[in-house]
């Protein structure tokens, strides 16, 4: 008995397993439905087989002549701004003297065809003292108190 349930069991599990028939459209796909052969045919089928051309169809006509002159566009108006004017003060005229107690500096040259250099320009010596007189100076008295 235990022979008899063996084998049946083994028959169920076969027939449980067994892969089902495989429908393929055509030759070169039938190996799909066998697991051995189902990398083999994705890898080499598709060299093998040759596949229908799908292409679209082509139309052919003569191309529209249409000429249209260029449009200009008139510009809507221009706005007008009144004229503005600049004045434009001169720069300070540059010192070229700077005077010191003892003398000044000035500035010589255009600075275009003759260089600027400053020039020291000492003041003149004072007067000597008037001379003293050879008479003695007077003498006065105190004014009492």
């Amino acid at each position: 008995m235990r022979r008899t349930v063996a084998v049946l069991l083994v028959a169920v599990l076969l027939v449980a397993l067994a892969a089902p028939a495989a429908q393929a459209g055509s030759a070169a796909k039938i190996a799909l439905g066998l697991a051995s052969f189902a990398v083999f045919n994705q890898l080499f089928a598709p060299a093998l087989y040759a596949r229908p051309v799908y292409a679209a169809p082509v139309i052919v006509s003569q191309p529209a002549v249409i000429y249209a002159a260029p449009v200009y566009a008139y510009p809507s108006g221009y706005s007008v701004y009144p004229n503005q004017y600049v004045a434009i003060q001169p720069p300070a005229p540059m010192p070229t003297v700077v005077q010191y107690p003892h003398g000044r500096y000035e500035l010589r040259g255009d600075g275009v065809t003759v260089a600027y250099h400053w020039v020291w320009i000492p003041n003149p010596p004072p007067p000597p003292p008037p001379p003293l007189s050879s008479a003695p100076p007077s003498y006065s008295a105190p004014s009492p108190r």
